[in-house]
Formats: C-alpha cells, sequence, structure tokens
C-alpha cells in the first residue's frame, strides 16, 4: 500500500528550488526583457549617431563652428563635438539633404549647432548654421549674410 500524503508518519515532499522562488524569477524576468529592449534601443541609437558623426557634413559643420570667433567666444576654446546627434543625413552619390542638431562642448559652456545642407554635385551648402547658447537670448548665426539680388 502506498503511503498517504497527509499521514502524519510521512515526511512531507521537500518543495524544489523553482517552487520556493517563482515569486522572485517572474519580475525579475520581466526586468530582464525590459533591460533587453532597452539595450536594443540604445545600440541602435548609438549606431545611428555614430554614423552621423563620421559624415562628411557633420566633419564640416563642426570645423566650421570651431573656427568662428563668435562660437570660441560663447563656448571657450577647444571647442569638441558631442556623442548624441540628432536629425538625419541622406545621400546617394554626389547629392543629399542634412538636417542635424550636434551637440558642441567647449571649455566654458555647451550648446547645440543647428545644420541644414544639401550636397550637390558632391558639395554641401549650408542653408542654416546657427548656435543655440543656453542662456543666450538668440542664436549666433555662423553663415555669412547673404547678398541681395541684383536688380
Amino acid at each position: 500500500m502506498p503511503p498517504v500524503p497527509n499521514h502524519p508518519n510521512v515526511a512531507p515532499r521537500a518543495k524544489s528550488w523553482f517552487e520556493r522562488n517563482w515569486g522572485c524569477l517572474v519580475p525579475i524576468g520581466c526586468l530582464l526583457v525590459l533591460l533587453a529592449f532597452a539595450g536594443f534601443v540604445a545600440a541602435i541609437a548609438a549606431v545611428a549617431s555614430v554614423a552621423m558623426r563620421s559624415s562628411d557634413v557633420y566633419e564640416e559643420a563642426v570645423a566650421r563652428a570651431s573656427a568662428h570667433p563668435s562660437v570660441v567666444a560663447a563656448l571657450g576654446p577647444p571647442i569638441e563635438g558631442g556623442w548624441f546627434v540628432s536629425g538625419s543625413v541622406q545621400v546617394s552619390g554626389p547629392s543629399g539633404d542634412a538636417d542635424l542638431e550636434i551637440p558642441l562642448t567647449g571649455s566654458l559652456r555647451e550648446a547645440k549647432l543647428y545644420a541644414v545642407a544639401k550636397k550637390s554635385a558632391g558639395r554641401w551648402t549650408f542653408s542654416t548654421l546657427e548656435l543655440e547658447v543656453e542662456g543666450m537670448p538668440s542664436r549666433i548665426p555662423l553663415l555669412p549674410p547673404a547678398s541681395a539680388p541684383a536688380p
């Protein structure tokens, strides 16, 4: 005759590790899934930012800003481009479009460089290149004023 489970002379079966800890495993599992998803999104954002940082339009915009006397006075030397570039760069052969927000850091403060450019025949032409410094009332234009059309 098999032993009766509730019989006073039969020791109860010991719970397995999973049975004892399942209440902790469910939240930890959910947290791990959320962390994995956040890591995946962060990796995609980092790859996109690195791709934009390596573009020639980014390098030209940062070089122009770094050489501009108003930018050097506002931010303090040395001026470096930040990591988290946002916007878009679309290039197809010798033509393309770019619309970027580039964080810049100097020894005195930080700012955002806004660059809008079009690529034609392999050359970038900026229609907007402005620096927005926190605490300053207006943006610093970095392009020379457009000449008025001849009558």
